[in-house]
């Protein structure tokens, strides 16, 4: 009996082992595979930038003239004009070595300047919406909040705010078009906005 029980350890040791050094060898690999592409990356010439998705702010779309008076929301109009000015674009999708690849070395500066407008652009809106839906505008914050999701946020509660609206107006297929988004997204705030969106629909209003 004893001789079974030593026999499974070393076994079980052996299983292990195995385990381990072939974690070690894909962990091993995987850094050099990363530090292969980030030799490349660093030696691509400057490229062109057309082709990137740039987001146009729909001005004439969204609720300026309500609760101008409110100094919070007169800071979300005033940051909203601001980025009017600048070049807007979702990379949330892209490493810095990817950019690199895709568009060149030189290019990182100013494209990370790009994605940190989305990062404040949709950020606004989503405060904005929320300012609104607290002060009883609903429909109005309907406005930011769709187009925030428009432009690739990934959110939770600007996710969760309009699912809770849809839900209170009774347009639960409004709330599958959110889940359609949401399957876009590249983050880790992914699964837990579908799960979310998933739940609001079965459960009780």
């Amino acid at each position: 009996m004893n001789f079974i029980i030593l026999a499974s350890f070393i076994l079980l040791g052996a299983v292990i082992t195995r385990q381990l050094s072939k974690s070690d060898k894909n962990s091993k690999k995987a850094e050099e595979d990363f530090w292969n592409r980030e030799r490349e990356a660093n030696s691509i010439r400057k490229k062109p930038l057309d082709d990137l998705n740039y987001i146009q702010i729909p001005y004439e779309k969204l609720p300026f003239h309500i609760l101008t008076e409110n100094q919070q929301v007169q800071d979300c109009m005033e940051q909203i004009n601001s980025l009017s000015e600048l070049k807007i674009v979702n990379l949330a999708e892209y490493t810095n070595t990817d950019l690199k690849l895709k568009y060149g070395t030189a290019n990182i500066t100013i494209l990370s300047e790009y994605d940190q407008n989305f990062t404040l652009l949709v950020r606004t809106l989503y405060k904005w919406g929320r300012l609104l839906y607290e002060a009883g505008y609903e429909e109005e914050a309907l406005i930011p909040l769709e187009l925030a999701v428009f432009a690739g946020t990934d959110i939770s509660g600007n996710y969760k705010l309009l699912a809770s609206i849809y839900k209170k107006k009774g347009q639960i297929s409004k709330i599958e078009d959110l889940k359609a988004s949401a399957q876009s997204l590249t983050s880790i705030m992914k699964k837990p906005i579908l799960t979310f969106l998933s739940d609001i629909v079965h459960t009780e209003k």
